[in-house]
């Protein structure tokens, strides 16, 4: 098997569960990290003794080397980072989501994509979770019908503590239905197979990080919001989230239907967080019901107790991994394009502008951009 040395930029929380995973691929080996905080650099090299700390992104594009690059930084510097990458580099690169946080960086990172020679993969986790592709492979062999109605809830954990709390701010995350619901507006596409065409948004920040002060500045991210999107086919999705119902068995209910059956799947959050005195965690359930005959078949979708060990992401994290692995060595196709990437996130954008605006969105420039409807 092909080796992969790879350089990662940026290993709080998120870098952290990506050296744990690729430590599990045979052939994937980190060797050079950039991360400018020393707590967090200590917990890095307690899980790659020998990687050498860079003191820049510029360092470690000149790191000779490396065969590939991963990027987890704040949410707010993936796109200056990522140009700089793909103007200093020629490597493979996998960026966490979401791609851009601002509408005026999407032009620019897809002419400089468009140049790049090599790979690059927007990591979006949740396509990967075994429930999630289990519904997807019932949905490929049409066993819903043509589907017309995609349903999503989240209902979850606050935002977590990050290095410098940069996550308590719109100005730094893209606001939350960009940080954290791009990999829902990704799933949206993937599974409907079809551009939004407009969304109507209405949220709030009604519990989370009000009594929280940075700076004399309180956090001014959502915490709850309903979000409607229309698609260019004429199917429609829906999410639902929530940021202060961890109380609940599973985190992520996904729901699609058509005229032969509903299809759903049900995901429990990070297994760390899961009540000792409840015993062991919820386990993964896909659910076909079917109109004729009726009634509903549940499957259990087991997941590696190693892969759940390496991550809060249901597994997926290491099968996310797996994918970019053989795109570099194999050649294996990019599942998550830059263009999957950056529509996630103008969805993103537009649904943060419904929210504050009252009014719908259209989206515009084949998805790249978004204007007011009507």
């Amino acid at each position: 098997m092909k080796s992969v040395r790879y350089g990662v930029i940026g290993c709080g929380m998120m870098g952290q569960e990506h050296l744990r995973n690729l430590a599990l691929i045979d052939g994937a080996e980190v060797v050079a990290i950039y991360e400018p905080n020393a707590e967090m650099r200590a917990a890095c090299q307690a899980l790659v003794p020998d990687v050498q700390f860079c003191d820049s992104v510029e360092a470690i594009c000149r790191f000779s080397e490396l065969d590939a690059l991963v990027v987890a930084s704040p949410n707010h510097c993936h796109a200056d980072q990522l140009l700089t990458l793909l103007a200093q580099t020629s490597l493979p690169i996998l960026i966490e989501k979401p791609l851009v946080t601002r509408l005026d960086q999407v032009e620019p990172i897809r002419e400089a994509v468009a140049q790049h020679p090599a790979p690059v993969w927007v990591a979006m986790e949740y396509r990967y979770m075994p429930p999630v592709a289990q519904l997807r492979q019932h949905l490929v062999a049409g066993d819903a019908g043509p589907v017309k109605m995609l349903s999503i809830r989240e209902h979850r954990f606050p935002f977590l503590p990050k290095v410098g709390d940069w996550n308590r701010f719109n100005a730094n995350t893209g606001g939350t239905l960009v940080e954290k619901c791009c990999h829902f507006f990704d799933l949206m596409r993937l599974l409907l197979e079809s551009e939004a065409v407009s969304v109507m948004a209405s949220a709030g920040q009604d519990v989370n990080h009000l009594d929280e002060q940075y700076e004399g500045e309180i956090p001014d991210i959502l915490d709850n919001a309903y979000v409607i999107v229309n698609f260019a086919s004429g199917q429609r999705a829906m999410l639902e989230l929530c940021m202060f119902a961890e109380g609940a068995r599973y985190q992520e209910e996904i729901s699609v239907v058509g005229p032969k059956a509903k299809v759903e799947c049900l995901v429990p959050g990070p297994g760390r967080f899961w009540p000792a005195h409840l015993g062991e965690p919820p386990t993964p359930k896909v659910i076909v019901s079917s109109r004729a005959p009726k009634g509903p078949v549940e499957s259990d979708v087991a997941v590696d107790p190693n892969l759940l060990e390496a991550g809060d992401h249901n597994g997926s994290t290491y099968y996310q991994h797996l994918g970019f692995f053989k795109a570099i060595t194999e050649g294996a196709p990019v599942d998550v394009t830059v263009e999957d990437g950056l529509k996630a996130v103008v969805l993103g954008l537009a649904a943060q502008h419904s929210a504050r605006s009252g009014q719908a969105v259209r989206l515009a420039n084949q998805g790249y951009s978004f204007e007011p409807a009507g």
